[in-house]
């Protein structure tokens, strides 16, 4: 019979991310100094999505916080496929632009994988274009999505055992459920991975018997307290927006896990706000950082 978890442990992104960050800044400083030009991140955003313009807000000041320079190009939702086709070929010739995203979800009459599939891998700091996703796969050097990146880094920074363990990742997105399985799965990791979804037989036993349990489902509060066991890792990676009174916008995040029913029997747990969230956008600076120093694609 397991025993009750004697210390729960939160894992703080927004420190973590901080740290990083100061990081980066002395990395930039240093490129700087040896007479070469800042990284420079672009991005494009179409329309006026209300997160949309959220996220690309907090990634330009994150760049200045670093000292990357930063261009954010703006297309109304309207916006031919054609032309942000050809905005995107434009920037994969540009030789001052490290790396650049176009920030999803795209309207409904623009094809996404083929917007993805059209970024130079060299560029693509998001990670999302299948050749950086086989890149990861077979564990070559390559831009590993955000959310992933910034996970496995939570996980180094705070030490937490992963050799062995029995990982459970619920949710098989391309964005972070497929990729945090292959990154769990690594010889650098050597975590023994299972992925659930919404198909998944017994899925509350199947999580329940995880020694990491990630989160990214986009379901808020789908993971309760008797789905965790005690001492286990959790790692909550949703981030949906909820109505609230209590907020001056309106809303707030709340994550895939019920972190009131769950935190005490954990030996880590990540909260939302302030867990995964930080570090995606973090660990776009350090894409952006090593597309500018060549570091996968010389």
């Amino acid at each position: 019979m397991s025993q009750k978890c004697d210390k729960m442990q939160l894992i703080d992104g927004k420190a973590t991310a901080k740290a990083i960050k100061e990081e980066i800044g002395v990395e930039v400083n240093k490129l700087v100094q040896s007479g070469h030009r800042p990284p420079h991140l672009a991005a494009i955003l179409v329309g006026h999505d209300g997160g949309s313009e959220t996220y690309v807000a907090y990634k330009i000041k994150d760049c200045e916080e670093v000292g990357f320079r930063s261009t954010l190009i703006r297309f109304e939702d309207d916006v031919k496929e054609e032309v942000l086709l050809a905005k995107i070929r434009e920037l994969n010739k540009d030789p001052d632009l490290d790396g650049f995203i176009v920030q999803l979800p795209l309207p409904d009459h623009i094809k996404e994988q083929e917007v993805i599939e059209t970024i130079n891998p060299a560029k693509d700091v998001d990670g999302f274009h299948p050749v950086n996703v086989g890149r990861t796969v077979i564990g070559l050097p390559s831009f590993v999505s955000a959310t992933p990146f910034g996970i496995i880094e939570l996980l180094k920074r705070y030490k937490i055992e992963t050799s062995g363990k029995h990982c459970v990742v619920v949710g098989r997105s391309n964005i972070v459920g497929r990729p945090m399985s292959i990154l769990m799965s690594q010889k650098s990791i050597n975590a023994t991975v299972t992925v659930a979804h919404s198909r998944t037989k017994d899925l509350e036993e199947l999580c329940a018997s995880a020694d990491i349990l990630i989160a990214a489902l986009g379901a808020p509060g789908f993971i309760k307290g008797h789905m965790v066991k005690e001492g286990a890792v959790v790692i909550d990676v949703g981030t949906t927006r909820v109505p609230s009174s209590e907020t001056k916008s309106g809303f707030r995040l709340k994550g895939d896990v019920i972190f009131d029913e769950v935190a005490h029997k954990c030996s880590f747990i990540t909260p939302v706000p302030g867990g995964v969230g930080p570090m995606t956008r973090v660990s776009l600076l350090s894409n952006t950082l090593l597309a500018a120093t060549r570091n996968i694609y010389s």
